[in-house]
């Protein structure tokens, strides 16, 4: 079936412009203009970005384009899968129903915090943590935590072997595992790690046959027990939550972070262990120690014995049914009661944490927002793909874009680079960008100013609140924008009011979202209620970049409410 792209002109793009907005994408997605079909016909081989100012209509280009290539090359894109990294998942739930609109249903959609296997990661951190976990400064500190030894691994080797009491101090253990590491990953470095063992132990006896020693050596249950825990396999998240001591983690940082950053750090940490729940930054230091570390080996379960199948018999007694034996003879219940994470650490460590995915072609929605460590977890699946790759700097959230430039290049590799520009705001009544880029100008003299087509004759509100309360002015935007408009209306507060506003959601039929700042990134609602401009860019790590997102969000109507007193 040939991919469905209606080319269409000014008046018929215009019409589908003035509708309603529902909760997915609007039909503008079945109509393009001609300059956007030639970035969604461009060809297929390395690297295509797609710029241009908010509402220009770059995602549903980027979509088009993944369908097409699906489309024209079904046989290369559909084998080897195509990737889309959204940056949260209201967006990945918003266009999730578009992709089969087009006719495509074989897309892998994730979003950052999701796109490791294994790890599911929408909370925030802070931004100056998030700023701190981004920066390529943190692989260096990672580096050194997975070159540790695992927790409780033991300093001092001793047993005795083939008649010979073997004994290998610290410096000895540490000096072997520094050379395996050179040329291991550590989940992979079980076997040469034993290897190098017992030829330090035998350097040690020098008698008798070298062989005869080494397989008595390999068959011992002591050096069996030893390596299980000097060698024991790790979880690359259980070295994160390794680091949760202020001083612990200072000392392993020496050089590379100040002690408040040190502390910063770690306590993300211990917050993570308090909510149980991972943020979308840590995402990507678990995916590079994984690359470092190597997939988790499974254990293969020994053969249950006599007594241990009749104490297992008797559990039955205790109201425990459909048990079976798993990986080191632990119970596993096959109704999930037993193995359901108890506590926080538990649900932290749940699933498994599998190697990368690689994929044909990759697409990446709103780049600019990507971190230089993020950066490196796209990289690692698609190493052997082309790209296609959408964004505008000027609503970045990501603050330090030199770096995140150089961190994208390498996660490019040596391909050509093709690039076009949307210059054609399609989404806001130019009444609302044009509040918008007033306020981004003064902050980013440079921006990509795209030219808003569409005029509705009324300006966008702004009300400060001088009296009653913050849900009271909130309800008073709400019902005049519900009047207003028949569709969507999206309430924006920075983080101190999301809470209290919640209830506010699916209000007026199921017309009303609440949603954070960050997460209306590639998003798109009728009318719009912005509460406390000046806090959402103090909370954000864009500062005015994302507060410009926030006020690009509106097709038609835009209400921003402005607190009294600034309270910080």
């Amino acid at each position: 079936q040939a991919l469905d792209l209606v080319v269409v002109g000014d008046g018929a793009l215009m019409a589908a412009l003035t509708r309603s907005r529902g909760r997915q994408m609007r039909d503008i997605v079945a109509t393009i203009q001609r300059h956007q079909d030639e970035a969604i016909r461009a060809t297929s081989r390395g690297v295509t970005e797609i710029t241009g100012g908010p509402g220009t209509g770059k995602t549903v280009v980027a979509l088009h384009r993944a369908a097409y290539l699906l489309y024209s090359e079904r046989r290369r894109f559909e084998h080897g899968g195509i990737l889309v990294v959204g940056p949260s998942a209201a967006y990945t739930a918003y266009i999730e129903r578009v992709l089969p609109s087009l006719g495509e249903e074989s897309v892998a959609l994730r979003a950052l915090g999701d796109l490791v296997d294994g790890v599911t990661a929408a909370r925030s951190d802070h931004p100056d943590v998030a700023a701190l976990k981004g920066s390529l400064r943190i692989r260096r500190v990672l580096a050194r935590a997975a070159a540790r030894p695992p927790a409780g691994a033991p300093t001092q080797f001793r047993a005795f072997v083939a008649g010979h009491a073997i004994r290998l101090d610290e410096p000895t253990l540490r000096d072997i595992r520094r050379r395996v590491l050179r040329t291991h990953q550590h989940n992979l470095g079980s076997d040469a790690a034993r290897e190098h063992l017992g030829q330090a132990a035998w350097a040690q006896v020098r008698s008798g046959e070298r062989s005869d020693f080494l397989d008595v050596f390999d068959g011992s249950r002591e050096v069996d027990e030893f390596m299980s825990a000097w060698w024991a396999q790790v979880d690359p998240r259980e070295v994160l939550l390794g680091l949760t001591d202020t001083d612990d983690v200072s000392r392993l940082a020496g050089g590379l972070l100040t002690h408040d950053e040190s502390a910063r750090l770690a306590l993300s940490f211990v917050d993570a262990l308090e909510q149980g729940s991972w943020t979308v930054a840590d995402a990507a230091l678990i995916d590079d120690l994984a690359a470092r570390l190597g997939p988790v080996q499974e254990q293969v379960a020994e053969e249950v014995g006599f007594y241990d199948i009749e104490e297992l018999d008797d559990l039955a007694a205790y109201g425990v049914q459909d048990v079976r034996v798993g990986v080191n003879g632990r119970p596993h219940s096959e109704g999930g009661a037993i193995s359901t994470p108890a506590d926080a650490r538990e649900r932290l460590l749940q699933g498994r944490i599998e190697p990368p995915s690689s994929y044909a072609h990759v697409l990446v929605d709103e780049a600019q927002d990507l971190s230089p460590m993020q950066w490196r977890m796209v990289g690692r699946r698609g190493r052997s793909a082309s790209w296609t790759v959408v964004g505008d700097a000027a609503q970045a959230s990501w603050p330090d874009l030199d770096e995140a430039l150089r961190a994208r290049r390498e996660a490019y590799g040596s391909q050509p680079l093709q690039a076009f520009h949307m210059d054609t705001n399609y989404r806001n009544a130019r009444e609302i960008f044009d509040y918008a880029r007033d306020v981004i100008l003064p902050v980013v003299p440079d921006a990509d100013i795209p030219l808003a087509v569409r005029e509705t004759g009324v300006l966008p509100r702004e009300v400060v609140m001088r009296e009653g309360s913050v849900r009271s002015h909130v309800q008073q935007a709400l019902d005049e924008l519900g009047a207003e408009v028949d569709g969507s209306i999206a309430i924006i507060p920075p983080t101190r009011w999301h809470e209290d506003l919640r209830t506010f959601e699916g209000a007026l039929e199921g017309r009303v979202q609440v949603i954070d700042p960050l997460s209306t990134k590639g998003l798109e609602w009728d009318a719009t209620i912005v509460l406390d401009p000046d806090g959402i860019a103090e909370e954000s790590p864009g500062g005015a970049r994302v507060l410009y997102v926030v006020l690009t969000r509106a097709a038609h109507r835009m209400t921003v409410l402005r607190p009294e007193t600034y309270y910080r």
